[in-house]
């Protein structure tokens, strides 16, 4: 199963293919690569997969996301935090 979840952007450095930033998934926080999302600020939620942010989305959407990935039990702090270490391999 894939899964690609909403991180708030606290930080961005670099540019171009070396763009990358911080983001906060709950109560952790991971560096991203921000490479596809060249848009991507601080403050602007992003869809990360793997590392990578994929997409900017909205306050809203993200909110909602997090609110049906809590419903359905996927979205807590253990297994956000899985599957950053899994990641990172």
């Amino acid at each position: 199963m894939c899964l690609a979840v909403p991180g708030l952007v606290l930080s961005v450095a670099g540019d171009g293919l070396e763009r990358t930033g911080v983001a906060r998934f709950g109560q952790v926080e991971r560096e991203v690569n921000l490479t596809f999302t060249p848009e991507a600020a601080v403050g602007d939620y992003v869809i990360v997969h793997v590392g990578c942010a994929i997409s900017v989305i909205d306050q809203a959407e993200a909110e909602r996301i997090f609110t049906l990935l809590q419903e359905a039990e996927v979205m807590t702090v253990d297994t956000v935090e899985k599957h950053l270490r899994e990641t990172e391999k």
